[in-house]
């Protein structure tokens, strides 16, 4: 008897305002959300704030009772590719901080954008001084620890990910250590040129993140719809449905094997109301797989 297929999670970005513990874990009950993605510190600073052990425990322990996987992003301002020594040396201290944070509120992965080398001429040593930063922090985890999870940007400018293919040299670079992963976003991946929106282009799409990097490191998806039309470059999330790529390629997503093992995260316009609406049609369209 063949075993039953194992449905994604649905979930959203949510806000920390308040703590954690109170507020992201109410808004995860209000949206019905089964996986939320929370930032640790200050999205847009380098700040690192002492943890609060007693804050974390709280909310380990509600989403733990609620059966809520969470995940951290990193700030925005990581570039892991930067020539600019400042911001190379605070990026890989944030990816550290990063990932302590997501092991000590008890999250299964930490993401962070993949970043860019700014100028044309320095991508070989980009991807040199990503190895030398990033290797004495990836072998310091264990198999407890959370993953490092690798969100290709939108493809513009120097980006050290343009197209999917690109990640075999970040994968290279980090010695395809096992706990590095890939979160996809899908605003992102259209955005860079891989039309998911065409009939077949989501499965398409996923078939060939599968074949580059293994469906066991396909940990993560956001899920969002894009403002702009396929290959514009542009990072400008949408409600699903409401955007370039539409509501069938979803379908697609949902019924594909990697959903089975990566959580489907909103990043969308809007706060409680919406993302419910969201996710209730995601829900809707889970229900129909077989």
């Amino acid at each position: 008897m063949a075993s039953p297929i194992k449905l994604p999670r649905l979930g959203a970005h949510t806000p920390t305002s308040g703590g954690m513990a109170k507020r992201s874990i109410a808004y995860a009950q209000e949206v019905k959300a089964e996986a939320i993605q929370v930032f640790a510190s200050n999205p847009r600073g380098w700040a690192m704030p002492d943890a609060n052990v007693e804050a974390d425990k709280l909310f380990r322990d509600k989403a733990l009772e609620l059966d809520i996987e969470t995940y951290v992003h990193a700030p925005f301002l990581i570039n892991l590719g930067s020539p600019t020594v400042g911001t190379y040396e605070n990026s890989v201290a944030s990816t550290a901080y990063s990932l302590r944070r997501a092991r000590e509120i008890g999250s299964k992965g930490a993401v962070i954008h993949t970043g860019s080398a700014v100028e044309s001429d320095f991508v070989d040593k980009a991807w040199k001084q990503i190895k030398k930063g990033m290797m004495p922090v990836l072998n310091k985890l264990t198999d407890e620890d959370p993953w490092l999870l690798l969100e290709p940007t939108a493809g513009q400018g120097q980006s050290l990910v343009k197209k999917l293919d690109d990640l075999l040299h970040y994968f290279e670079a980090l010695e395809w250590h096992p706990k590095v992963g890939v979160c996809l976003d899908t605003c992102h991946v259209f955005a860079a040129g891989h039309d998911i929106a065409k009939k077949g282009g989501m499965t398409e799409t996923l078939d060939l993140l599968v074949k580059l990097v293994g469906i066991e490191r396909i940990q993560l998806i956001h899920a969002n719809d894009s403002m702009d039309v396929c290959g514009a470059l542009k990072d400008r999330h949408q409600n699903l449905g409401d955007g370039e790529i539409g509501i069938k390629p979803f379908e697609e997503l949902l019924a594909h094997p990697v959903a089975q093992n990566a959580p489907l995260i909103l990043e969308t316009p809007g706060m409680e109301e919406k993302h419910g609406e969201e996710i209730a049609l995601l829900s809707k369209m889970r229900a129909k797989i077989k």
